[in-house]
């Protein structure tokens, strides 16, 4: 097999993971609102899936971070990017399947690590990434969220605490469209952002791309916003019920608060280049809404299963990425990759680095 045709299959096998991050995720954005009835169902996902798109342009920070500070791009195979790709989509379907909100980010990120340290041991993880731009973040930003969301909801109902329930329940209805398109447009900068990593990752392992050169050609950004947008289109109706009713029943001004929670913590940590889970943070935003109004308000035993999901996202997908890549290996994929690279195998030219021809980090 061709070291091209393998990169095409990565290619295809990243935006069929994008397409299921989208999928998957679509509850973050439209759990709110379709419990609140601020939008129909079909309305709701129809406006994530253009935000999402349209947020996957904002930024590349979180892709350059998924390329280059997880893992040692310099010594990343396809076969490598492939087995973590397979680990994150099957944990996604895995937990898509149970209805549990599981971070598709940390299920890539685990996938990658995992894979990664079944090819070449510790030294291909940068421990420092993981925890600075990964671990540590991922713990913080569900308790910002909360805290956020909590602080809103209170501020929320002090305004409006001598007003007419109908009129406020209307307004805050209206409002959950602005809070819904930028908790979408959020997710789109975030999440797209990752496919983007993991394909240009792949581009630097076959060699269109150099590693000291790191950028995200425009096609990559086009496709990936292209597959997430579909996936939110198609929706996971199953994770919006846990989303938008297991968790809490929530009233407009919750909804509101936590997605406009939800969307400025994501924002933040986009800008930062920090790969969030927007499940993690959306979920906090929804349980400090609810905790804030009435503590018994909030199921927290659905709340533990997800917590408990969450916990296993990044080793349970690890462990599939580095099983897949020693089936991989088994199977000589990663022989007839090495051996076509020596042989200069190539159907597709490398990119110049010419700055008409890339999108750099800023």
């Amino acid at each position: 097999m061709s070291a091209d045709i393998i990169l095409v299959i990565v290619i295809a096998t990243a935006l069929a993971f994008d397409f299921t991050n989208g999928f998957h995720d679509t509850a973050n954005v439209v759990a709110a609102s379709i419990s609140t009835r601020a939008m129909p169902p079909r309305v709701a996902v129809v406006f994530a899936a253009i935000f999402n798109f349209v947020g996957a342009f904002l930024s590349l920070k979180v892709a350059a971070t998924v390329g280059q500070d997880i893992v040692n791009s310099s010594t990343v195979t396809m076969t490598v990017v492939f087995a973590g790709l397979i680990g994150a989509i099957a944990w996604n379907l895995a937990t898509w399947y149970f209805g549990l909100p599981s971070s598709s980010s940390h299920a890539l990120i685990g996938g990658l690590v995992g894979a990664a340290f079944a090819a070449d041991g510790a030294s291909a993880i940068s421990g420092e990434g993981l925890l600075g731009k990964v671990l540590i973040p991922g713990l913080i930003a569900p308790v910002l969220a909360f805290v956020v969301a909590g602080t809103a909801i209170i501020t929320a109902y002090v305004i409006v605490r001598r007003q007419r329930p109908g009129p406020v329940n209307h307004g805050y209805r209206l409002g959950q469209w602005l809070s819904s398109g930028l908790l979408a447009l959020s997710h789109g900068t975030n999440d797209a952002q990752k496919t983007m990593g993991i394909i240009t990752l792949a581009l630097v392992a076959h060699g269109n791309i150099s590693p000291d050169h790191f950028y995200v050609p425009d096609w990559v950004v086009v496709t990936s916003a292209s597959a997430i947008a579909l996936g939110t289109w198609t929706g996971g109706w199953r994770i919006i019920r846990t989303m938008g009713s297991r968790i809490i029943n929530m009233d407009p001004a919750q909804g509101f608060s936590s997605q406009g929670a939800g969307a400025a913590v994501i924002l933040a940590a986009s800008h930062a280049g920090y790969p969030l889970s927007t499940t993690h943070v959306i979920s906090g935003g929804v349980m400090g809404a609810g905790a804030a109004k009435r503590f018994s308000a909030v199921r927290w035993g659905v709340a533990g299963n997800i917590v408990f999901a969450w916990i296993l996202t990044i080793p349970a997908a690890a462990i599939i990425g580095g099983i897949v890549y020693g089936v991989t290996e088994i199977f000589g994929a990663s022989s007839a990759l090495a051996h076509c690279a020596n042989e200069g195998l190539s159907l597709l030219p490398e990119e110049p680095l010419r700055a008409d021809n890339q999108r750099r980090f800023v």
